[in-house]
């Protein structure tokens, strides 16, 4: 699978709302879980960004499907980037 790397900052609505934030991690893991992805893990981060989660799905589409299901609440704004695995990225410089 796709690996994906969202990188968030919480809004006030978000802040206000950090003492449901367990749930709303959860209620996120069961979102991408249903879409067939996988959560890796959810960091709060010091810095520019409040939160990283980084997940799998099976391609850009269903990352995307996601993600905006995840941005419904309007909780945080986030940057999301595709991630290569190193395999992945050799898989690539060989075709250089």
């Amino acid at each position: 699978m796709a690996h994906y790397i969202s990188l968030m900052r919480w809004t006030s609505q978000g802040l206000a709302g950090l003492p449901g934030w367990r749930e709303r991690v959860e209620e996120g893991e069961r979102t991408i879980q249903e879409a067939g992805g996988r959560l890796v893990g959810v960091y709060v981060t010091l810095g520019r960004y409040d939160v990283v989660e980084i997940f799998e799905a099976p391609d850009d589409e269903v990352a995307v499907e996601i993600l905006m299901k995840l941005q419904r609440y309007g909780a945080e704004h986030t940057e999301t980037l595709r991630g290569f695995t190193r395999e992945e990225a050799e898989e690539i410089v060989k075709r250089l």
